[in-house]
């Protein structure tokens, strides 16, 4: 059951769900909680290779770290995709997920705030990497501490029995893929 401002206020109140730094009037929204971009991004680099081998060793992207000075803004550019970061930190209990969605008002402009990631594992803490997109036809200027996207609270049916510390657990920074993890030899 997706959970309604009422309840998010009071999951809130109780410290069932954290969020710092949290402004209720600012961001609780009827159904979820709008966050705020990060000053932080992970731009990709092009690179020589011909394509991504997911089973390299510790393979990770080539990206360098853009960090956006108090008051600045970052481009995205037409088809460009990069890795940003929310300014809060969130920590969720073993019975509750969520899910990162677009904000309406950005997509409007072709702006999208995670292209298949979009879930919040029960027992996640840290900051909430966003894979950032620009579809649009025209370069756009997004500016940290602007409401980026919503989080949308939903609730299990029981807790987990395996509470999330996977490989993004306690990111502070965007994180590229670690999939190649999945791919190491024993």
């Amino acid at each position: 059951m997706i959970l309604s401002d009422k309840d998010i206020k009071r999951y809130l109140r109780q410290g069932k769900i954290r969020i710092t730094p949290y402004d209720e009037k600012e961001q609780l929204k009827t159904i979820g909680v709008d966050l705020k971009l990060g000053s932080t991004f992970k731009v990709f680099k092009v690179t020589h290779k011909a394509y991504v081998d997911l089973s390299e060793d510790n393979y990770e992207p080539d990206t360098e770290t853009v960090e956006i000075p108090k008051g600045g803004s970052f481009v995205l550019h037409p088809d460009e995709f990069v890795l940003g970061i929310t300014q809060e930190h969130v920590e969720l209990p073993n019975d509750i997920m969520a899910h990162i969605d677009g904000r309406s008002s950005l997509g409007r402009l072709g702006i999208g705030a995670h292209s298949t990631a979009g879930h919040v594992d029960p027992g996640y803490k840290g900051r909430l990497t966003l894979e950032i997109s620009n579809i649009g036809k025209l370069p756009i200027s997004i500016l940290p501490g602007m409401r980026f996207c919503c989080l949308i609270f939903e609730t299990l049916s029981s807790p987990v029995e395996k509470v999330y510390r996977g490989k993004y657990f306690g990111t502070e920074a965007p994180t590229p893929s670690q999939i190649s993890r999945e791919f190491r030899k024993k």
